[in-house]
């Protein structure tokens, strides 16, 4: 499988600056996210070491060479030294002389040597499977690291769309703060001639004093939503594109059998448990194999240059001499305590696990598919309800308004109407940036999501009101 990230660098162009004039699109935002989100960097990392594993397996059906040398040095002597009186002649006096030094280094032989070993295995079925299950390993790894750059963008997908959701929900909530103080300064201005009591003031004033405190608690909700971006891609975001009122919502495209059966054939999490069941497989037979003999090759080619040896007042030739050595070795495991079937039996529990883990998630992946496809025409729905009840909505606060003029409605109905409008409004625009989000989470669950997606996305976004 190929990278997303090395795709994203492709289809990608122009440079990118923390510093841009304006607003961070959908497709700067990921680009940098693929650069700088701690979470992929170390999930590539612990890919690539956990790749290591194939090549250590590898070695061991590789031959193995060795250089090895080595030099001695020989010395022999009395510990201490001797001495014995001797007669001078010239003078006749005895004289105490050394007739044997003690034990020096200085005199000595050197010997040295130096060759080359090789080492091959020719029959070692359990070191084949070893390297067999970890080739699997490693796919199923590869396919994980998939997952997580998928699940990379499904993370700033979503990042992005809830500081859109917070854009336009604080948006609301300004609206309709400044719609009730419009309210609140009309009834006091009423209420000061006679034409309303003083309950409808306080009215006002609760409804005025509730919209100031939810703005406030929406302001914070969307420096947090900002904060959560800049988590991903390290780099703050105070101006992002928003999306256009015409994006389309359209139902999925494609039955829930196609669906499923796209799932099926492409769903990174069900990939991944198929990788594991084999290198289990594989496994087993290499803890099986552990019974068998092994049969390794060694050869060895060495060098060694010996000092001549003087015994008794006779020297010994010495010199150089090459040496060769070639053999078959056979090892046969007999008994080893217990271990090697007590290895065995935990590799078929090894098995059955990951046959079960596979079952689980060809089950999960069934009923994510169906719920994910089933959310998205739902959310097509909801909308196009929630679109309709903003009308209504609004027909209804201008129906009251004009019956609180003429007296047949109170304030307290109008305020209620509002409230019900600004409700809608808010339950629309979180209805269409979760039909964005359940979009591509359908496409994740069905293994098919990829930039491409990100960048047709991306059309629908538009530079924001500053």
């Amino acid at each position: 499988m190929g990278s997303i990230a090395k795709f994203i660098g492709i289809v990608l162009v122009g440079s990118l600056s923390s510093t841009l004039s304006y607003g961070d699109d959908l497709i700067t935002i990921l680009q940098l996210a693929l650069d700088n989100d701690p979470t992929l960097k170390q999930a590539q990392a612990s890919y690539r070491a956990n790749r290591e594993n194939v090549i250590q397996s590898r070695s061991t059906l590789l031959p193995g060479l060795g250089l090895q040398a080595g030099t001695t040095r020989q010395t022999s002597g009395p510990t201490d030294s001797r001495y014995a009186n001797i007669t001078d002649p010239l003078t006749g006096n005895v004289v105490r002389t050394r007739i044997q030094d003690d034990h020096s280094y200085k005199p000595g032989l050197n010997n040295h040597n130096w060759g080359i070993g090789i080492n091959q295995s020719v029959f070692n079925l359990t070191n084949w499977y070893n390297f067999q299950s970890a080739r699997a390993t490693d796919k199923a790894a590869a396919v994980q690291l998939a997952a997580q750059e998928q699940d990379l963008i499904m993370r700033v997908a979503a990042a992005y769309f809830d500081v859109l959701r917070a854009l336009d929900l604080l948006d609301t909530n300004n609206q309709e703060e400044e719609a009730a103080l419009r309210s609140l300064e009309q009834t006091q201005q009423r209420e000061a001639v006679g034409l309303v009591a003083i309950t409808d003031v306080y009215d006002s004033q609760a409804a005025f004093d509730l919209a100031r405190n939810t703005t406030i608690l929406q302001q914070d909700l969307l420096v947090s939503r900002y904060e959560a971006l800049e988590a991903i891609t390290g780099q703050p975001h105070p101006n992002v594109e928003v999306l256009r009122e015409d994006f389309p919502i359209i139902e999925v495209d494609g039955s829930l059998n196609e669906w499923e059966r796209e799932a099926e054939a492409n769903s990174l999490q069900v990939a991944a448990a198929e990788y594991n069941l084999d290198a289990s497989r594989k496994n087993l037979r290499a803890r099986r194999a552990e019974h068998l003999p092994t049969i390794d090759m060694q050869g060895f080619w060495g060098h060694v240059v010996t000092a001549p040896i003087v015994s008794q007042g006779i020297q010994y030739s010495s010199g150089a001499s090459d040496r060769t050595s070639l053999s078959l070795n056979l090892s046969i495991p007999i008994y080893s305590g217990g271990a090697t079937r007590s290895r065995r039996r935990a590799a078929e529990y090894n098995v059955n696990a990951a046959q079960e883990s596979l079952e689980l998630t060809k089950r999960q992946l069934t009923q994510n598919i169906r719920n994910a496809h089933r959310r998205v025409n739902t959310d097509v729905l909801v909308i196009a309800q929630r679109q309709q009840s903003i009308t209504s909505t609004q027909s209804a606060l201008d129906a009251t308004e004009l019956g609180a003029e003429v007296g047949t409605r109170n304030i307290v109905e109008v305020l209620l109407a509002r409230e019900a409008l600004y409700r809608a409004l808010r339950l629309y625009a979180d209805a269409r940036y979760q039909y964005v989000i359940d979009g591509l989470i359908l496409k994740q669950v069905a293994g098919i999501l990829t930039p491409q997606d990100i960048i047709d996305l991306n059309e629908w976004l538009q530079e924001g009101t500053p």
